[in-house]
């Protein structure tokens, strides 16, 4: 097992890993920007180095200065979290040449599920089934519109090598996908180097599901039952539950086998997620994340599973300490994201000074935050503070639970997606399961949710 673990990242995910770590008996190095030298996982760590300013290109994104740290603090590994450098192959290979242990996949793995044209290729060819369409690269528009017509309107363009919503635009003809493929394409190129895009069939209100997958280095691989992602806004995820409401035990039993296929396939080792649409009965393929998942809590809550001391247990070479048997389902467990967002104002980032932090506490409470009373929320990061989860023995127990935790959940100098929650949790739609895409994109419905 390792001696020392630095943790290449910042927030509520960096606390989360220190626990972890903590737990087994590990030292922990926290990294930090320059504006961020008191943070809570800062506090929390053994030791810590500053990489750098504000802004995360000129810190947490250095994987030089992550190295560096690394070694003049002498940690045997690095966990990556999520976000960030977490599913850049170029730490990898950096951690590989110093000699220091990567929690998680390897380079050729990660690098054949980042790019999403590769990941439909491969998992094609391995019989996992994809959302129809498209197995190569758009060249230009020409080419598109074959591609398009053959496939069927609506059209969903995505960029190859992107994530968390950017660079996904939809063509409802074909007078409009030449606007789609620049705008998908601008996108990709903007934020993750890469012009390439590819068309899928657009599917109307689908669910977002998805499945945790463990696999260790002694060719084990289960799942750990899937999670229900659908409460989104701009393909941004809000509100996580598990298991997902509308999926039976025989459907739960396949696409757990989809996932575990798709895992084998890439030759995964470590905690990984198959994420995937679910049209009626019909589970596709969408992309894999070769990291852990900022919902992974609602997993943990209804198996038991430390997910993260399994990734570090993992890449220490231990094989999993249990097999797909073991594993069970029980109860209900639904997660709320607590952005530093306006949901009234159309989600307005509210960055500012936390004057107030007082989380509910109880029996199947959990919050992870990497946040307390005086913290300043800055404009370079990611606005999410928390994550409130709970548990209950059914969908309408951890319904009544949630909604009596953000009761008590207290943020104040900052506005937060409390209220928001607290709404929608009380509404039809969620009672009914449904995706609540109709309240989400409901300017008048969302400015109401100021009073709640």
């Amino acid at each position: 097992m390792f001696r020392r673990v630095l943790v290449a990242n910042r927030g509520e995910i960096a606390v989360r890993v220190i626990r972890s770590l903590r737990e087994l008996g590990i030292g922990a190095v926290a990294v930090h920007s320059e504006v961020e030298a008191d943070a809570l996982h800062v506090r929390l760590a053994d030791e810590a180095v500053c990489l750098g300013p504000g802004p995360v290109a000129e810190s947490y994104l250095r994987i030089d200065a992550v190295i560096e740290a690394a070694r003049t603090t002498g940690a045997d590994a690095i966990h990556p979290g999520y976000g960030l450098l977490a599913e850049n192959p170029g730490l990898v290979a950096a951690c590989r040449e110093a000699g220091i242990v990567f929690i998680g996949p390897n380079e050729s793995a990660m690098a054949s599920m980042g790019s999403k044209v590769a990941a439909r290729n491969l998992m094609s060819t391995a019989g996992v089934p994809v959302v129809p369409g498209s197995l190569e690269a758009v060249r230009d528009l020409d080419h598109g519109l074959v591609l398009a017509e053959d496939i069927g309107y609506p059209i969903a363009v995505k960029a190859s090598g992107a994530g968390g919503g950017k660079g996904f635009r939809v063509a409802t003809g074909p007078e409009s996908l030449e606007a789609a493929l620049e705008g998908a394409s601008g996108e990709g190129e903007r934020f993750f180097g890469d012009p390439t895009v590819y068309l899928e069939r657009y599917l109307d209100d689908p669910r977002h599901v998805e499945v945790q997958v463990l696999a260790d280095t002694h060719g084990n691989v289960v799942h750990l039952f899937e999670r229900d992602c659908s409460v989104q806004r701009r393909h941004q995820k809000l509100v996580e539950e598990a298991p997902a409401p509308q999926v039976s035990d025989e459907l739960r039993e396949r696409i757990g086998a989809i996932a575990v296929g798709a895992a084998r396939a890439v030759g995964y080792t470590s905690a990984g997620t198959i994420e995937g649409l679910l049209d009626g009965d019909e589970f596709y393929f969408l992309e894999m994340n070769t990291r852990i998942q900022v919902e992974h809590c609602v997993t943990e809550m209804i198996t038991g599973v430390d997910i993260v001391a399994e990734q570090i247990r993992i890449a220490a070479g231990e094989p999993l300490s249990f097999t797909q048997s073991d594993l069970t389902v029980n109860g209900h467990a639904i997660e709320c994201r607590i952005n530093a967002e306006n949901a009234a104002k159309n989600f307005l980032p509210a960055p500012g000074a936390i004057e107030s932090y007082v989380e509910p506490t109880g029996v199947g409470i959990r919050v992870d935050s990497g946040i307390e009373k005086g913290s300043q929320v800055l404009p370079y990061y990611d606005p999410m503070l928390a994550k409130l989860v709970v548990w209950g023995a059914d969908r309408e127990q951890a319904t009544a639970a949630m909604s009596a935790a953000l009761a008590d959940f207290e943020i104040t100098g900052v506005k937060t997606l409390l209220p928001f929650h607290r709404a929608l949790l009380g509404t039809r739609q969620w009672a009914a399961a449904e995706t609540c895409r109709d309240l989400v994109e409901d300017r008048s419905w969302l400015r109401g949710t100021a009073d709640a």
